[in-house]
């Protein structure tokens, strides 16, 4: 019941056990309870508690203090922080305890001798080096809770942090002239760290405009009215004795540019127009030229006129200018931020500065022909512009039209090959210059000339030379003069002397009477011996005379045979197979030689053609063959003599075929294959062999090699037990030869051997007429199964062994001993 009411509650009526729990009371409130006992008789009699009870929670000790840390550790002092426990034990917190135990020590000790109610601590007056762990509780009016879980062990020493760095700017910053800016940040580490601020590698130091602040966090540098040398790459380094950290920013401040920079330049000046240079600003203001503001300005008037503002050329054409008035110019640049201060040019008169050239001199007239003259000239006065080309004319001298020779430019030749003249004309020629401004006046006339070929004497005849003689004649024989004058020859004159006569006499006394380059000349002494030459003639007149090298005695000759070999006589004739094979030489002698032709000292092939003339003879052998090729000789043969060349020829064909192919080292998967070069290689280097293969149940060759260059292949891959053939050929750059095959086939199967000695031999019985033996099998078996071990004994002291059987097993018992 309540303690201030008198009426009982029933609580309830079924409890057998010793306690029970009251619920739905009131907290504050007090109450008294009583309790009876119940059988089956009745309820016994009530006992009561003797005094009120009041209704609230028990208290207790505060719980354990949560999230002890250490917030900063230096060489003598700890800093710690801490949260109050989860549950105070039902009274408030009265102060909390901070305990300390030093490594290697058991006991805690009390760090705080007075109350403390802060949640905070710094433990000073440490040893440096020393470690400790740490704990603390919280008091109630109960008691003491249990402490906090322990701290790790702490050593006593100054905390390093290396620096860090965080900006508020960018990499790149741009700023009017004029405006403030500033670079700030935040930054940190232990030990605490020096800022330092450059600009370009150099210290940034205050002035009136120059603000660095620097707190132990922050960091700042501000600049007040910025100006364009404050351009730069700004660098902000953070460093202590574990290490630096920079940040960077670009700085462009940024203006209008400065004016061009003079002077303007008056490049070209006409009386109607001039074109204008200048250099660009020496400061573009930090951003690039964007335009070029152009104007100009009679100096009579005070009006400025536009010409454009529209270029970033650093040149332009001023148009519109009015004939002997003078102009200034001033000229603007801009960029993204303005207009610079012009810079104004001097005045200038609008007139032709520039003129057309001045006439050149008389031209002179050279290497004039029936159909072409080249004309000179010497370059005259430009009129101050540059000439660009010249105007050569023609006319003929009676007529009064002068007619450009080409309509293709000439320069800068000062000479002009005129072609298209009519022969027998005569001409007369001038020539103009022209520049930029026009074409100036031609110059004076040429002298008038002729279009003809001018005429000189020829040259000698070439190579005169007696050819033939009888007992009263000479035949002559020359070749044509190398130079003809530029006239046709007529004919020749020949003319002859009596060695030991100084008087040269006529053979023919007029050109006319030889045309020809030979001539017989007759009517001469048997037995003298004579001079002779001859001369070229033209309408000019008679060439020097060309003399036979030779005095001729004049009688009937005899002349040993002479070879004069052509260049397919060399010592060495190549042909390829298939084409036509000539040989050929001129054949002097007098009387004409006999002419044999063989072939290693035997007649010339049937097939060949032998044709012989007045002069020569010559052989040829159509579609050559291999065979066709051997040494050829060429005997001719005349009362006075005899004489024989000879020429090796080499038919190029594909090779023969290799020799001596052999088959070696047979192994089940492969074999080895050798060969020797073919006796005839084709008469060119054996480039390659081609090696192939074929089962022999197979009607199919299978090339295994077709570029090597030894004579030897190992024929790998076979298939074992089966049997194969090989071919080789040659090949050269003239084709492949023919095969060379094996002669019989090979079987892909490993070479037996005789097996090796059986191992471990020893008696394991002995009688006093046999032994018992036993041996293990040998190693290898030489490549094929082992059908029996031969068994042979020998009485100790003699030389013999005697066989005494074999065996198929690997025991043997020898008996008859």
């Amino acid at each position: 019941r309540e303690a201030d009411h008198r009426a009982w509650t029933p609580v309830s009526y079924t409890v057998t056990r010793q306690n029970a729990t009251v619920q739905g009371l009131i907290e504050g409130k007090a109450y008294f309870f009583r309790i009876a006992a119940e059988n089956l008789i009745g309820m016994g009699p009530f006992t009561e508690t003797t005094k009120e009870i009041v209704i609230r929670d028990p208290i207790t000790v505060p719980d354990r203090p949560e999230d002890l840390e250490v917030k900063a550790v230096t060489k003598n002092s700890v800093t710690l922080t801490w949260n109050p426990p989860k549950y105070n034990g039902g009274s408030d917190i009265t102060m909390y305890v901070l305990e300390s135990r030093l490594i290697g020590k058991d006991k805690f000790h009390k760090v705080t001798k007075e109350k403390m109610l802060d949640r905070k601590y710094t433990v000073e007056g440490l040893k440096e080096g020393d470690t400790y762990e740490y704990r603390v509780s919280a008091c109630n009016i109960v008691g003491q809770g249990k402490p906090s879980f322990c701290t790790k062990p702490i050593t006593c020493k100054d905390e390093i942090a290396p620096p860090t760095l965080d900006l508020d700017f960018r990499d790149k910053l741009i700023v009017r002239v004029g405006e403030a800016f500033s670079l700030t940040g935040r930054y940190s580490g232990k030990p605490a760290p020096k800022v330092t601020w450059l600009k370009d590698d150099i210290v940034v130091k205050e002035d009136d405009r120059i603000k660095i602040k620097t707190t132990p966090t922050t960091l700042c540098l501000g600049i007040l009215k910025s100006v364009r040398e404050d351009t730069g790459k700004y660098c902000v380094t953070v460093e202590n004795s574990t290490g630096s950290r920079k940040g960077f920013c670009q700085v462009n401040v940024v203006d209008r540019p400065s004016p061009p920079v003079g002077p303007v330049i008056f490049d070209e000046v006409y009386k109607d127009h001039m074109v204008v240079s200048w250099k660009p600003p020496l400061d573009d203001g930090g951003s690039e030229i964007t335009n070029y503001i152009i104007e100009k300005k009679d100096t009579h008037k005070d009006l400025w006129m536009p010409v454009t503002s529209a270029t970033v050329k650093t040149t332009c054409k001023v148009p519109k200018l009015l004939e002997g008035r003078e102009y200034q110019i001033r000229i603007y640049a801009e960029n993204l931020y303005g207009i610079s201060d012009p810079l104004i040019s001097d005045e200038m008169k609008a007139k032709d500065r520039f003129r057309v050239p001045d006439a050149p001199e008389q031209p002179i007239i050279k290497d004039v022909t029936k159909d072409s003259a080249v004309v000179v000239w010497n370059k005259p006065y430009d009129g101050g512009k540059p000439i660009t080309n010249y105007i050569v004319e023609k006319k003929e001298t009676m007529a009064t039209r002068w007619v450009r020779v080409t309509k293709d430019p000439i320069f800068p030749s000062t000479k002009f090959k005129v072609p298209d003249l009519l022969e027998g004309c005569e001409y007369e020629f001038r020539v103009s210059a022209e520049n930029e401004i026009g074409v100036g006046d031609p110059s004076p006339p040429s002298k008038p000339i002729f279009a003809r070929d001018p005429i000189t004497k020829p040259s000698p005849p070439v190579n005169p030379e007696a050819v033939d003689k009888t007992k009263n004649s000479v035949d002559l024989s020359w070749q044509p003069p190398r130079h003809d004058g530029n006239g046709k020859i007529i004919g020749y004159l020949i003319e002859y002397q009596k060695v030991g006569d100084e008087e040269w006499k006529k053979a023919n006394l007029t050109p006319d009477s030889c045309p020809e380059t030979k001539y017989k000349v007759t009517g001469l002494t048997e037995g003298l011996t004579y001079k002779f030459r001859v001369k070229a003639v033209n309408a000019a007149g008679e060439s020097d005379p060309a003399h036979v090298h030779d005095p001729v005695e004049v009688k009937d000759r005899l002349e040993p045979p002479e070879l004069i070999l052509d260049a397919n006589m060399a010592r060495e004739q190549h042909v390829k197979a298939g084409d036509t094979l000539r040989l050929s030489a001129v054949i002097k002698g007098v009387p004409f030689p006999k002419v044999t032709w063989k072939k290693e000292d035997h007649e010339v092939s049937p097939k060949a053609d032998i044709e012989v003339t007045g002069v020569g003879s010559k052989l040829e052998i159509r579609n050559t063959v291999h065979e066709d090729g051997g040494i050829y000789s060429l005997t001719v043969e005349n009362p006075a003599g005899s004489k024989t060349v000879s020429v090796k020829v080499v038919v190029l064909d594909k090779p023969g075929p290799p020799r001596n192919l052999k088959v070696s080292d047979v192994r089940s998967d492969s074999c080895y294959l050798t060969w020797m070069e073919p006796e005839d290689d084709g008469g060119s280097v054996i480039t390659n062999y081609v090696v192939e293969r074929k089962d022999v149940a197979s009607a199919q060759w299978v090339a295994i090699s077709s570029s090597s260059k030894k004579r030897s292949h190992m024929a790998k891959y076979l298939m074992e037990g089966t049997q194969y053939q090989f071919r080789v050929a040659a090949e050269n750059q003239f084709g492949r030869g023919p095969y060379v095959e094996t002669l019989k086939p090979i079987k892909a199967i490993d070479p037996l051997h005789p097996p090796g000695p059986p191992k471990n031999l020893h008696h394991v019985d002995v009688d006093k007429t046999e032994v018992s033996l036993v041996w293990n099998r040998p190693d290898r078996d030489g490549g094929a199964e082992i059908t029996g071990y031969l068994v042979e004994y020998q009485e100790d002291g003699a030389d013999e062994w005697t066989k005494f059987q074999t065996v198929p097993m690997l025991d043997c018992v020898v008996t008859g001993l």
